[in-house]
This record gives structure tokens, C-alpha cells and sequence, in this order.
């Protein structure tokens, strides 16, 4: 396969300046492309709560610089760790980054310790998808159409990343002919983060309603789904950006195929199920309207989950860069990641 690590790659959203951590602002894409700069660990919580950096891998990344600047500060780490562990609770690799910090400060780290940790953590991951990109690839047929939702690219990960790791592996290996996003609403990231991102690095790409995405099965046009993912529990069964589970149930009526890509630090083989997976629920206000624009009825009330499960048996590859679990179940993931 060919060499895909420079390939359409051309997207970082966090960058470590020594004494603070920079964030594209993914709430100004595309009309603008602004930084905010986090000079502390409650910055970052901020950051991460109000949507300037998403993405499972990215919250954690950027949790872990956040640890960084607690200790650089001299700040309660008990505290740090604590708020930057309530910023969002579906995402375990929050928790994950979070924990691996914390075994680094009970081994006496400092400041420059936690730092080098921290860099660790964003390198490996996007070593991670970058192997990753590889290996789902090689799932897809030439010449096959995709779809994804969401965005899993760059924006969401030390870079590459991890369902659009996957497209950009493929486009760049001559397997993937066509790539449809879906819009993602109620924040629209596939419509302004996907796009950006695929247009950015030169990947041809179509935009469609989300309520367009069985439609387009229907027509012939996509052999896969590819989804990123927030949570994996120990069965296979999978969290991800609300509206998921929905594109995996068309796309088993049509014979569509459907692939999850992330990282191991999202696999929780602690979570039995998704029975047992929280789903963060955010303001309805996100529902009711946009960019500040109230869209809908004053007096309107709204439900707003951000996340849904889909079912293990809906799945027909989750790809780690440990390896790929084709028709995932609890053997097959205690398999590969243990009990």
C-alpha cells in the first residue's frame, strides 16, 4: 500500500508553545480560522467544554497539556485532574490520558516530565492513525464510495486521523472513489469540519443532509460507513456522535458495510456494554437554533444527546492499531485488548 503519512495531511489543531497550549477554535470553521491560547489547566476545561477542541483523541491530548500547565503553576493537581476529568463524561479517552498522567505524577514527575509524557501521548496517537489509516484501507475495495459522520479527521486527533485517516489512507491508495459526509447536526461538524478538512487536503468530496444518508445507500453509490468512535466497550458495542446508530441501521438493510476506527486508549474493556455507557446530554439551546440564531418557536422544548450506541452486531469491523476485529463481539475484543 502506499505511503500515506504525508498524503493529504496537512491539519494540526494543537500545538504546545512551551508555556501555553494553542487550539484552532473549531467553533469559527470555516468562515475563520482562529487560535485560542490556554495559559492554564482551566483554560483547557473551558476549551473543552464549550467545543473549541472535540474529538475523543483530541480531549485527551489536550487534557494532558492541561496537566502540564497545572504543574508548571504549581497548582493543586488533585483539583486539576478532577475538573479536567468532569469536562465531558462520554469520551474515555479523557479519562485514559487523564490516568496516564496521574501515574506519571505519582512517580515523582515534574513539570518537564509531565511535558515529555504529554507529547508522548500526541505523538503515539498519531502514529496510531496513521497505522490505522493502513489497515482499514486495506478492508475497502478499489474503487468503492464511503460515507462518514461527524468529523474524525485532524481537527479531532493529533492528526491524520481516524475514520478520515481511514479516506485519506484510501484515497491516496487508489481504493476509495467517492466520499460523502453527512452534515452532523446539531453542530454541523461533518458540514463545516469534514468539508474544511477534505477540501483543504485535496480529497474530492459531496456534502448530504443527514436525513439524506439512506437515500443515498439506496442508490449504489457507498459500499462502507466509516465512524469514529467516542467509547468501545468490552462487547464491541460503540459510542459515537449522535446519529450513528441510525447510518448503521441503513446501512445493514442496504448491505452497506460498516467500519469503527480509534484508538485502543477508546476501547474501555471495563464497560461491559453500551447499556452501561453514559451519554452526555448538552443545552437544548444547541437545538433550538445557530451561530446565536434562535431557529425554532419560542416556547419549544428540545432533547439534545450528543452521542448514541450502536450495537456490536451492527458493526462489521472496528479497526485499532492493534489489529482489526472483524464482526466484533465480547471473545473477539478479550482477544485482542484482555479482560
Amino acid at each position: 500500500m502506499t505511503d500515506t503519512a504525508a498524503s493529504h495531511d496537512s491539519i494540526r489543531a494543537l500545538k504546545w508553545q512551551g508555556d501555553h497550549l494553542r487550539l484552532l477554535d473549531q467553533r469559527k470553521l470555516p468562515q475563520r480560522t482562529e487560535w485560542v491560547d490556554c495559559t492554564d489547566s482551566q483554560a483547557v476545561v473551558q476549551a473543552i467544554k464549550d467545543l473549541v477542541v472535540r474529538g475523543a483523541p483530541a480531549i485527551g491530548i489536550a487534557a494532558a497539556w492541561g496537566v502540564v500547565l497545572a504543574a508548571q503553576q504549581g497548582a493543586d493537581m488533585d483539583e486539576a485532574l478532577l475538573a479536567l476529568r468532569a469536562a465531558r463524561p462520554t469520551a474515555v479517552n479523557l479519562m485514559w490520558a487523564l490516568d496516564r498522567m496521574r501515574a506519571r505524577i505519582a512517580a515523582g514527575a515534574d513539570a518537564q516530565a509531565l511535558a515529555v509524557e504529554a507529547q508522548a501521548i500526541q505523538d503515539e496517537d498519531l502514529a496510531a492513525n496513521r497505522h490505522m489509516g493502513q489497515l482499514g484501507a486495506a478492508l475497502i475495495a478499489p474503487g468503492s464510495g464511503v460515507m462518514t459522520h461527524c468529523n474524525t479527521g485532524s481537527l479531532a486527533c493529533a492528526g491524520f486521523g481516524t475514520a478520515l485517516g481511514v479516506i485519506r489512507a484510501g484515497v491516496s491508495a487508489g481504493r476509495i472513489a467517492e466520499v460523502f459526509a453527512g452534515e452532523t447536526r446539531p453542530w454541523l461538524q461533518g458540514a463545516r469540519l469534514t468539508m474544511w478538512e477534505l477540501v483543504n487536503d485535496g480529497i474530492p468530496a459531496q456534502l448530504v443532509a443527514d436525513s439524506a444518508a439512506a437515500h443515498l445507500m439506496k442508490s449504489g453509490k457507498v459500499q462502507w460507513v466509516i465512524v469514529g468512535a467516542d467509547r468501545i466497550a468490552a462487547n464491541g458495542d460503540t459510542a459515537n456522535k449522535i446519529g450513528t446508530y441510525q447510518l448503521a441501521i441503513a446501512a445493514r438493510h442496504h448491505g452497506v458495510k460498516f467500519m469503527v476506527v480509534a484508538p485502543s486508549s477508546t476501547v474501555d474493556m471495563a464497560t461491559a456494554d453500551g447499556e452501561a455507557i453514559e451519554i452526555e446530554l448538552r443545552e437544548p439551546s444547541e437545538l433550538l437554533g445557530y451561530g446565536g440564531t434562535r431557529t425554532v418557536v419560542e416556547g419549544a422544548r428540545a432533547w439534545n444527546p450528543v452521542f448514541d450506541v450502536t450495537p456490536a452486531n451492527l458493526i462489521d469491523a472496528i479497526v485499532t492499531e492493534r489489529g482489526v476485529i472483524e464482526q466484533p463481539d465480547a471473545l473477539r475484543m478479550q482477544a485482542l485488548f484482555g479482560a
